[in-house]
């Protein structure tokens, strides 16, 4: 079942991209300079869905950073209550002998 919705959602998916980039394959030159339109000094010529594709991984990668930082104060809660249930834990392990003991003396 997973394997069909993942494919259900795939192939629709990668069929856009493919005729995305069948349909905008023609050069375009991207300029970082925008003072100089004619002659820019960093320039770069590239076929129109390289630079989408590219602006679109930068997009995910940019989302990716900020939702990690965001979420670092989650992590930081969950490192904090890993830790005390670890010396829970512990304490309850060195807590059990003792009580053993005192529960096998012998009344007098």
């Amino acid at each position: 079942m997973k394997r069909f919705l993942k494919a259900l959602v795939l192939l629709p998916l990668a069929l856009i991209v493919v005729l995305l980039s069948v349909a905008n394959r023609g050069a375009v030159r991207v300029s970082l300079d925008p003072f100089s339109p004619d002659q820019p000094m960093a320039s770069l010529e590239m076929p129109l869905f390289v630079a989408l594709f590219l602006c679109v991984m930068l997009g995910v990668v940019i989302g990716g950073v900020v939702v990690w930082a965001a979420q670092g104060k989650h992590r930081k809660v969950v490192r904090q209550q890993r830790r005390e249930l670890e010396r829970m834990r512990v304490g309850r392990v060195e807590h059990r002998p003792q009580s053993q003991a005192i529960a096998t003396i012998p009344p007098i």
